[in-house]
């Protein structure tokens, strides 16, 4: 058993790894294109869900290296964040292939290799490490709030902050588009489905998981 989480503990390190690469790969790329307003710009590059997100995969997966590397058992606090960590990560994955693939988004430049791992890559390796390594205590259905408040926050973070700046980190979320506010609020229901829908699993399989064992 303990060859497989220090393998585990490896894995998960590793993804921690690349994806946090990716981010400051990101970053880095579009500060050499010296954007005229820095502190705009990286106000404007925090406020992505996707950068969000995959900061806290990187948390996420680096505690939980941490813990398997260790032979410590996960605490019920970490198991509730990391599952947090898999919706957010899931879906971005499944918003961004589904609406945004192809779409120039503002942030200067899309450095390729970046944009792979944060939208593909990296969910898919959160997703499958969340599914691998057996994290013991089965989520509770209140998680599902839990997982909420946060988007909740950013969307109307994102709202307002848009109101006041003329900037919108993605194309959807922008009331300039043909529907105004109610597209907007149609995209923003649909993606807290989304998210619901995708921690709702989660939670069902963990439950499913302890119940078996």
């Amino acid at each position: 058993m303990g060859s497989i989480r220090r393998r585990a503990a490896i894995a998960e390190a590793l993804a921690a790894i690349l994806i946090a690469a990716a981010i400051i790969g990101q970053l880095v790329f579009s500060l050499s294109l010296e954007p005229p307003d820095v502190a705009f710009f990286l106000t404007n590059f925090f406020s992505f869900f996707t950068i969000l997100s995959n900061i806290s995969a990187v948390l996420a997966l680096a505690w939980g290296a941490w813990y398997l590397w260790r032979a410590e058992r996960f605490p019920t606090w970490f198991v509730t964040a990391f599952a947090a960590a898999v919706t957010y990560m899931a879906a971005t994955g499944i918003v961004y292939n589904t609406l945004l693939r192809g779409v120039s988004l503002d942030q200067e430049s899309t450095l390729g290799w970046s944009n792979e791992v944060l939208h593909l890559v990296g969910p898919i390796l959160v997703v499958g490490l969340w599914l691998l390594v057996q994290r013991r205590d089965a989520l509770r259905w209140s998680h599902v709030f839990v997982a909420a408040v946060f988007p909740v926050v950013w969307a109307v973070y994102t709202l307002i902050r848009g109101a006041l700046t003329g900037w919108y980190p993605y194309p959807f979320l922008n009331p300039a588009q043909p529907g105004g506010y109610g597209a907007v609020a149609v995209y923003v229901v649909a993606i807290a489905g989304i998210i619901i829908g995708i921690d709702a699993l989660l939670i069902w399989g963990s439950r499913r998981v302890r119940a078996g064992s």
